[in-house]
């Protein structure tokens, strides 16, 4: 047995923050840091801004932004292309943005799964997860086919007009669901159900099916079926989904591919430890 003097000495765990530390208000935080973030963020959604976009849409002085990218740029997060005149997130954010992705055993355990989904079904299989109103896409197997759906990792899509979306949108309830609902949701095509009832209606049918239908929703010509992916608990953590030309991915065929889009997404809801939804 221990003796006082053993307990008072053995090695004690490191912590990874000061005890007590719970207070996340703006005392605790580093303005400028946070700064750099919101400029980083904030040029990854875009393809390539100029100094003066970013300070403008930023609402920050050139002079500050400048400073920003400058020590972002000599950490490869942010590049600047001189011919252009404009800055891009850089080859670092990716590598990092990849660490954070082998965090977590969903995107490994995915990986085969699509990669069947794909050769099933002859088209593009995709992974995605919920980032606020948006979906992010985390990975990708894509078709052989020449003409293809594309949504590289770190893709972000309206949930309102995604297959992957609209999936787990149908999974969502209460005030979660309420919240994302009542935003302004952009209307992308003739055929994009930016209003909320029509919304609803289209994620009741989801929710008897089991699987959801992006038909040009987001882009002319383009179809996506989606399924719902489950963890241990029964909450819906990611979607799997199957996109491609309408030319292939006909109407008298989507039974078919979305039954082949729920059977993955119960594979993966398994190898993840999740509750899988039952045959429909």
């Amino acid at each position: 047995m221990d003796s006082p003097k053993d307990a008072e000495t053995s090695p004690r765990r490191a912590r990874g923050r000061p005890r007590g530390w719970e207070d996340n208000s703006a005392q605790n935080t580093i303005k400028s840091l946070d700064r750099a973030m919101e400029v980083l963020d904030y040029l990854s959604t875009h393809s390539g801004l100029t100094l003066s976009e970013l300070a403008g849409d930023l609402k920050q002085s050139p002079a500050t932004v400048y400073r920003i990218l400058v020590t972002l740029e000599g950490r490869r997060l942010v590049e600047f292309d001189p011919a252009e005149q404009l800055w891009h997130v850089g080859p670092q954010s990716f590598v990092i943005g990849a660490r954070f992705l082998r965090r977590t055993s969903l995107v490994e355990r995915a990986r085969p799964i699509l990669r069947g989904l794909m050769e099933e079904t002859g088209e593009t299989a995709n992974l995605g997860i919920v980032r606020e109103a948006s979906v992010l896409f985390v990975s990708q197997v894509e078709t052989h086919e020449s003409i293809r759906a594309f949504f590289p990792p770190g893709t972000l899509s309206p949930l309102h007009a995604s297959g992957i979306g609209k999936a787990l949108l149908a999974e969502m309830a209460g005030e979660r669901l309420e919240k994302l609902l009542v935003r302004k949701m952009e209307r992308f095509t003739e055929h994009t159900l930016a209003e909320p009832g029509a919304l609803r209606a289209d994620l009741a049918a989801i929710r008897a099916r089991g699987y959801s239908i992006d038909a040009e929703e987001k882009n002319l010509g383009m179809r996506c079926i989606a399924a719902a992916v489950f963890d241990t608990s029964g909450e819906a953590v990611a979607g799997i989904s199957v996109s491609g030309p309408t030319i292939r991915m006909r109407e008298d065929t989507t039974d078919e591919t979305g039954r082949a889009v729920m059977r993955a997404a119960r594979e993966l809801s398994a190898a993840i430890g999740g509750i899988r939804r039952p045959e429909r």
